[in-house]
């Protein structure tokens, strides 16, 4: 078998994504002979069909399907690899978070982190829980902040800091008779959310907003009660735009996790130092888990 080179399986995954070769072709700006002929050189390679034509463009076979896993794993370790042997002080951190720990919970660590290593090239990404932890598992991401992840996923928690989900609402507002504001698939808050009702045994009617700051200002226009981060509404509880209401079987408690793969890189190692440095981010700090 021949290898296959790192430009062909970006190509390929490409391909994957758009589901078309020539939406594949536009974004790589090459021809659609060029990518026709990558995915075929590919194919020739691993001796397997990995795409088909469907009514409107391709689709990947079965085994185009568990290829292009492998080839988002090998083109993220790759960059992995050089990330590894960077000096941490001057490496690469690629950090993914929830929306709400994003917004709650890491910025002032990220500010004082950024401050002491201001040579670290630092990124950050905001996405569902489910899709931090595929994009953590093929090593396209250094670490993640969100809840826990998947027992069986290979992935390691290396810090915690604690957290609660709450019931707010507009002041006096009765839960159990209200509407209950969701988040989009894919988040945790929502599982938590429709756990705890499948619990209490009731079947509000529910709104689902796209993001966590819609959800938040739903609550604040007086649209319904919603399972939130307690770190989210500090403010608004203060201010009395909304109020802890009182349901069954909350406040629930769900710490947020610093997760990383079993290969943390030395820039990695050196962020969770810092988040677990309460000399360096005060009461931010993260606990060993």
């Amino acid at each position: 078998m021949g290898m296959v080179s790192a430009t062909r399986m970006e190509t390929f995954l490409v391909v994957a994504r758009q589901g078309s070769i020539r939406k594949a072709a536009s974004q790589l700006h090459v021809t659609e002979a060029a990518v026709s002929a990558a995915v075929a050189h590919i194919e020739k390679q691993m001796g397997a069909k990995l795409v088909a034509k469907t009514g409107r463009g391709i689709a990947l076979t079965e085994a185009g399907r568990v290829y292009a896993g492998y080839c988002r794993s090998i083109l993220g370790l790759m960059k992995e690899a050089h990330a590894a042997v960077q000096q941490a002080e001057t490496g690469r951190l690629r950090i993914g978070v929830v929306a709400t720990a994003g917004e709650y919970v890491l910025l002032r660590p990220l500010a004082s982190f950024r401050r002491r290593f201001p040579e670290v090239e630092l990124s950050l990404s905001v996405h569902p829980r489910d899709v931090l932890f595929v994009e953590l598992q093929h090593h396209e991401t250094d670490l993640v902040i969100a809840g826990r992840p998947p027992r069986d996923a290979g992935l390691v928690t290396r810090a915690r800091r604690p957290s609660r989900l709450v019931v707010v609402g507009p002041p006096g507002r009765h839960p159990l008779r209200s509407t209950w504001l969701l988040r989009g698939r894919g988040s945790g808050t929502r599982d938590a959310t429709q756990e705890l009702l499948s619990s209490l045994d009731i079947n509000p009617p529910t709104l689902t907003l796209g993001s966590h700051g819609a959800v938040l200002a739903a609550a604040r226009e007086g649209l319904g009660v919603t399972l939130i981060h307690s770190d989210a509404v500090e403010q608004d509880l203060e201010s009395g735009v909304l109020a802890i209401l009182p349901v069954d079987g909350t406040p629930l408690d769900r710490p947020w996790h610093a997760i990383t793969t079993g290969t943390p890189t030395p820039t990695t190692r050196l962020f969770l130092a810092h988040i677990l440095d309460p000399g360096q981010v005060g009461g931010d700090a993260f606990y060993p888990p």
